[in-house]
């Protein structure tokens, strides 16, 4: 087996989100389905839980076998992993029989901006 990175591209990791704050300005249509699927993402707790896991993992990623411990079964996990990275929340990286994650830092800056109701 060799021992070769591989990334495992389900969010296009070049698109910058919108959205400038939801005071200064209304949102498209299409970016309130972006941001909208993010969200969506999020408002499950397991996947909350896993977010804030990786997240807070120290070095910036987390291996799934240190983050799997949610309370449910690890196909579960793994779905759910699915679906942060579906919605462009989390980037992955196979290292040998490991899946390694990242939060995705641009995604989670334009969450941020689209929140700050003190611009």
């Amino acid at each position: 087996m060799s021992n070769l990175s591989v990334e495992l591209p389900l969010a296009e990791p070049d698109v910058v989100p919108c959205c400038p704050p939801l005071t200064s300005a209304e949102l498209s249509a299409e970016d309130s389905v972006r941001m909208a699927a993010m969200f969506k993402a999020l408002g499950d707790p397991v996947r909350l839980r896993l977010f804030s896991r990786v997240a807070s993992h120290p070095g910036g990623e987390a291996c799934v076998c240190d983050i799997q411990d949610v309370g449910v079964s690890q196909p579960t996990v793994s779905h759910h992993l699915k679906k942060l990275r579906e919605a462009g929340l989390l980037t992955s990286e196979r290292r040998g029989t490991w899946v390694y994650y990242r939060v995705a830092p641009s995604v989670v800056a334009g969450m941020a901006a689209l929140l700050d109701l003190n611009r």
